[in-house]
């Protein structure tokens, strides 16, 4: 699986080199989601460079870069819109409050949870996410028809339209010439990421050749994002530290009802999609990050970004794979990513912002090449049916909405796919029949899902007066199988017979407690496992 990432330990040189690369490429992200957001692009930033920086040293997943992301981003739009900035810090404070609690309570290990084809699903709709975020980078303001539109309508965005002729295909090499120096460079050397590699010769390029036609930049991408008649003068990504700032908002119950509903949606998106994407790292560099210590450490980060005048953050799978392809493996990355972030922010913004849009983008192709899985193609006509339109789905869910839906859904759907196949594993073998008496043995799992089939198999009426079930093969797993069994001895009883139970758990003999001696109790035999029942106390 991702055959295009080399497994191997990190090193210094290599933690600080990727480190650099990342902060390149965290720029033109943070600051497409800071309009998202409908925010300035330096909360964007301040998001990126705080949260990298407390996660890198204290999340649970070395080599993992965070920062502010689209998925947050998109969540974040309608509060600002509606109530302001303000409201935004205080909603990411709440945020990071949430997700300190999830690690705290341990809730990271649900993670495990995650089917395989949920995760392969995942992985191949974020690549297609990636990817077509890319094919923005293929347009430009079309000035003629924005002017016109701003005309009747002074708010309205800009109108965008398709690169042509020489842009286009200028556009198009430099793309595929960083492509192929990331691609063959390590067949050279390896002294030097070959993403960084890429972008400095591809931005050295275009800076001394005239290819007779502007070649579009880091700096124009802005431009693009702001309104037409704003003064380039004034567009720049420079700006000072993040100072502390406690949000503007009156401390009532009406505030805290307008944030709570946003704060949990986005302690939940962030906490799947970074649980999530140190998975996908852990399979990657065949190590195990540990889940609930991110919890806490990406919870941490949005509490003092909220302070800081950032908008929240959390793990960035197009960004961490660029490091785990660069060769970034340790605590290392991450820090030098984010501390060279914040240098960009003090003093090197002119020298980003001549970056060439190409480089960025064909850096960005070359993960979507990583990151898919290229062997579903092959294995998904091998697997079950259920299992390849659980692939499918989440993909087309995580390409159509967002990353939190889709891993919902496919939990839920491979959940229920899981509960039908086994509702039908129920089996009731009959070992001894006499004229006095029945002694059925059970094998399987009785729960919501099988009780059904468990009812079918009895008949009350027919048979001699006592009848034995033999649970010492079964595991009784909720609540639904305990009122099976409570019905099944009702029936038998209005039938005027008697059903004796045997080898039942010490909870599932708790909750039968109303039928007395008929439940016989063996303590050497009788197994021990917990029931999902609230009526147990533990």
């Amino acid at each position: 699986m991702f055959f295009l990432f080399k497994r191997k330990q990190g090193n210094t040189k290599d933690d600080l080199l990727s480190g650099l690369t990342v902060s390149l490429a965290l720029v033109p992200e943070a600051v497409a989601f800071s309009f998202v957001a409908g925010v300035d692009p330096l909360v964007g930033l301040y998001a990126a460079f705080i949260v990298g920086l407390v996660t890198s040293i204290f999340g649970g997943r070395p080599g993992m870069i965070s920062g502010a992301t689209g998925a947050l981003a998109v969540v974040l739009t309608a509060l600002v819109a509606q109530y302001g900035v303000e409201y935004l810090f205080a909603a990411v404070v709440m945020m990071g409050v949430l997700q300190v609690l999830a690690g705290v309570f341990r809730l990271g290990k649900f993670v495990r949870l995650i089917p395989h084809p949920v995760m392969l699903g995942f992985v191949n709709g974020l690549a297609i996410v990636i990817f077509l975020a890319q094919m923005g980078q293929f347009k430009k303001v079309d000035a003629e028809a924005t002017q016109a539109l701003l005309d009747s309508a002074p708010d309205a965005a800009p109108v965008l339209m398709w690169l042509q002729g020489p842009e286009l295909y200028l556009m198009l090499g430099l793309t595929a010439l960083t492509m192929l120096i990331i691609n063959f460079l390590p067949k050279l050397t390896k002294a030097v990421p070959a993403s960084l590699a890429a972008i400095l010769a591809v931005t050295l390029i275009t800076q001394f050749i005239d290819f007779g036609i502007p070649v579009r930049t880091v700096f124009d991408q802005l431009q693009s994002m702001l309104p037409p008649d704003t003064d380039p003068a004034m567009i720049s990504l420079s700006g000072g530290l993040p100072s502390f700032h406690v949000p503007a908002i009156s401390l009532s119950m009406d505030s805290l009802l307008i944030i709570a509903p946003y704060a949990i949606i986005l302690a939940l998106v962030g906490l799947i999609e970074s649980l999530m994407t140190l998975s996908l790292i852990d399979e990657i560099t065949e190590t195990r990050g540990r889940s609930n210590r991110e919890c806490m450490a990406q919870g941490a980060a949005n509490v003092i970004t909220g302070f800081f005048g950032g908008m929240g953050g959390c793990a960035m799978i197009g960004q961490s794979m660029i490091n785990i392809r660069a060769g970034g493996r340790g605590r290392l990355s991450g820090i030098t990513a984010a501390v060279c972030l914040l240098l960009i922010i003090l003093v090197a913004a002119p020298l980003i912002e001549k970056i060439p849009l190409a480089a960025l983008t064909g850096v960005m192709f070359m993960v979507v090449a990583g990151t898919f899985e290229w062997t579903s193609f092959r294995i998904i006509r091998k697997v079950p049916l259920s299992d390849a339109f659980v692939l499918i789905l989440v993909s087309g869910v995580t390409v159509f909405t967002d990353l939190a839906i889709a891993v919902i859904t496919g939990v839920i759907v491979s959940a229920l796919v899981f509960a039908w196949e086994h509702a039908k594993d129920i089996e009731v073998q009959l070992e001894k029949e006499t004229e006095d008496y029945l002694n059925y043995r059970i094998i399987g799992s009785l729960f919501f899902g099988s009780v059904r089939n468990f009812h079918d198999v009895f008949s009350p009426q027919d048979g001699p007066d006592d009848v034995i079930l033999d649970f010492k093969r079964t595991r009784v797993c909720d609540h639904s199988g305990v009122e099976a069994i409570h019905g099944l001895t009702e029936r038998f009883r209005k039938a005027g017979k008697t059903l004796h139970l045997r080898h039942l758990s010490p909870e599932c003999s708790n909750l039968l407690n109303k039928m007395g001696d008929l439940v016989e109790v063996n303590i050497t035999q009788d197994p021990n496992y917990r029931i999902a029942d609230d009526l147990l106390d533990n």
